[in-house]
């Protein structure tokens, strides 16, 4: 007998679903490599001079410093706070413990041009900060926490408590348990944590267009290039950059998540004991 066959309605939707979702992408490449000015086809020929261009450019090299910085401390203290949050919520019970984690999860689904206007009118007229990279560095982490949450939440959920507990048992005070028990087994976790959140502060361009300060960040930097249609193909080859580098980060981060849940599998059934 012949196994069930795939309805052939799916298989279409899902390849050009596919095809919908990432053309846009391929098309980055193509026009980076082209030797035309002119972003259409046929393509004029291969060439490597807008990659070229792009290190000769100190503007550009400025935004790319500010957004690595702020991508890095957003990273940590967004990691930082994910990880107390998904320890609070995974081991201990506490009132109005699903409000508050829903509260935290929240900018999850809010616009972000929403959560972009209410931080201006909070950082400007409430607090009276002046704009700079440290008010998208506390966008960023707000932002980015609730994705460390949801990546460090199957860390936690997949370790055996009790693990923690025999170290206390054995004299250990709370934190060595945690320093030397814990955390060792939740790492992976934490390396896809951060470097999601990394990624998402270094592509986001809403947030950091209304609350950056004199110095842009490379999305929007990139942004102030789309008004001279002559930089457009080093705005392709830039744009290859960074979605090549994207690409890297989220495999690295999938491959330490994945990781991390095999390892403490492995530890709740005996593997590493």
């Amino acid at each position: 007998m012949s196994g069930p066959r795939k309805p052939r309605g799916l298989t279409v939707y899902a390849i050009a679903y596919l095809i919908f979702l990432y053309a846009p992408i391929i098309l980055l490449p193509m026009f980076a490599f082209n030797a035309s000015t002119i972003i259409a086809f046929p393509l004029q020929g291969f060439t490597t001079e807008w990659f070229v261009r792009l290190t000769g450019v100190q503007a550009l090299h400025t935004a790319v410093r500010t957004s690595l910085f702020i991508a890095v401390v957003s990273a940590i203290l967004a990691t930082i706070l994910g990880m107390c949050a998904a320890r609070a919520g995974t081991r201990y019970e506490f009132p109005g413990k699903g409000g508050i984690l829903g509260l935290i999860m929240l900018p999850l689904v809010l616009p972000e041009i929403i959560v972009a206007v209410s931080l201006l009118v909070v950082v400007v007229q409430i607090l009276q900060f002046p704009l700079s990279a440290w008010t998208v560095i506390m966008a960023h982490t707000l932002i980015c926490t609730p994705f460390c949450i949801a990546i460090l939440n199957s860390s936690f959920q997949n370790l055996d408590a009790s693990l923690e507990e025999a170290a206390i048992d054995l004299g250990e005070s709370r934190w060595n348990a945690f320093r030397l028990v814990t955390l060792p087994l939740v790492t992976p976790g934490i390396i896809a944590s951060l470097l999601i959140s990394f990624t998402i502060s270094l592509d986001e361009f809403i947030i950091a267009f209304f609350l950056t300060g004199s110095e842009p960040t490379l999305p929007v930097y990139i942004w102030g290039l789309l008004r001279f249609p002559q930089q457009l193909p080093v705005v392709m080859a830039l744009g290859t950059i960074l979605v090549a580098l994207s690409i890297l980060l989220l495999i690295v981060a999938e491959y330490f998540r994945r990781r991390g849940v095999r390892r403490a599998g492995k530890t709740e059934t005996g593997g590493f004991l």
